[in-house]
């Protein structure tokens, strides 16, 4: 159950209400976030609406939900937007493109990539500045200086940064520096970093799990929107499965069936997805038609010379041909919902 509070509820109505919740034994949770004031049950039973019918100070009451109440559609029908920057919104009905290679190598690539981005108008970029790689001895990024450098490069253009974090330590040196903070797929289900991101007012790039169900992509959603951050982007960027021929598994099925489940928006990953440069183009197309509000690309000046998954990334050309074709598929796919 979710107790949605007034906004301009008084403190006599919200204790009359938490002590009613407490005389009954009910376990609950009280959120704030940016929007709105909510007061979560955490047991299995619903309590009696006609229990509350007399007390004041309460918008709404939300029945029959399930374990990840604040994320679900079932109580919140309205699509939720992610104003990222001034340039840049991922909405439901929308489509936005992020680019940028998977590590930020050097100042001169940065350079490099912005004008790449500015010049085809890309507003957002993906960065990693810190690198979690399978192996100890690969790059591992050029850290905070070199956030500090992109940042500098790109907000002159106007454009808004993504970048990974791995460690509550990293939220606050980044924060100055991103539009969003992203969550990469072997932190999804790190829960002390999810509610710790929970606590900022920065939106948040959730990658789902290599392994995670949607489910669980969602229950770990709820523990940012639980600790007071609604400005969450869901990410499907491919499962591992028992299917060696390309690097994950790109559930594109995802996206419908979280449509349905969610209010949050859902972009897509095919450079993850798939982790074959020639293959991408058509799984970024699949994406728009399967129904995305955006995609994320890795995109190289140089892909065999990348120092971080050269593999899975195209070159400006290649990216240049797709954005054109990714924005004339969001077209089609909008004149058939239409």
């Amino acid at each position: 159950m979710i107790i949605e509070l007034q906004n301009n509820i008084s403190t006599q109505d919200k204790e009359a209400i938490l002590n009613k919740i407490e005389s009954l034994s009910y376990a609950f949770t009280e959120v704030i976030t940016q929007t709105g004031h909510y007061v979560v049950g955490k047991n299995g039973i619903e309590l009696d609406k006609a229990q509350f019918d007399t007390l004041g100070g309460i918008k709404h009451l939300h029945y029959g939900l399930s374990n990840y109440k604040l994320v679900s559609r079932q109580w919140k029908t309205q699509a939720t937007k992610i104003q990222l920057n001034n340039n840049s919104i991922i909405q439901d009905g929308g489509f936005s493109i992020i680019a940028g290679p998977c590590a930020i190598e050097s100042e001169d690539q940065i350079e490099t990539i912005i004008k790449h981005l500015a010049d085809n108008n890309i507003t957002m970029m993906r960065g990693g500045i810190f690198k979690p790689r399978t192996s100890p001895y690969s790059f591992q990024g050029l850290g905070l200086e070199g956030l500090k450098q992109l940042h500098n490069v790109a907000s002159s253009k106007g454009i808004g940064i993504i970048s990974e974090v791995m460690d509550i330590s990293q939220i606050e040196e980044m924060y100055d520096y991103v539009s969003a903070f992203q969550i990469g797929a072997r932190n999804s289900q790190n829960y002390n970093l999810l509610k710790a991101l929970g606590k900022t007012n920065k939106p948040i790039l959730l990658k789902r799990g290599i392994s995670s169900t949607l489910d669980e992509l969602l229950n770990s959603a709820e523990h940012i929107y639980s600790s007071g951050n609604e400005q969450i982007i869901l990410c499907e960027r491919g499962i591992r499965t028992y299917e060696n021929a390309y690097r994950n598994t790109f559930d594109l099925n995802a996206v419908p069936v979280l449509k349905e489940k969610t209010h949050l928006p859902i972009i897509v990953d095919p450079s993850h997805g798939i982790g074959i440069s020639r293959h991408i183009e058509s799984m970024a197309l699949a994406g728009v038609m399967a129904g995305a509000d955006g995609i994320l690309l890795e995109v190289h000046e140089n892909p065999a010379q990348a120092l971080s998954d050269g593999q899975q990334s195209i070159d400006f050309k290649t990216a240049e041909s797709l954005y054109r074709k990714l924005s004339a598929t969001y077209d089609l796919r909008s004149s058939f919902e239409a």
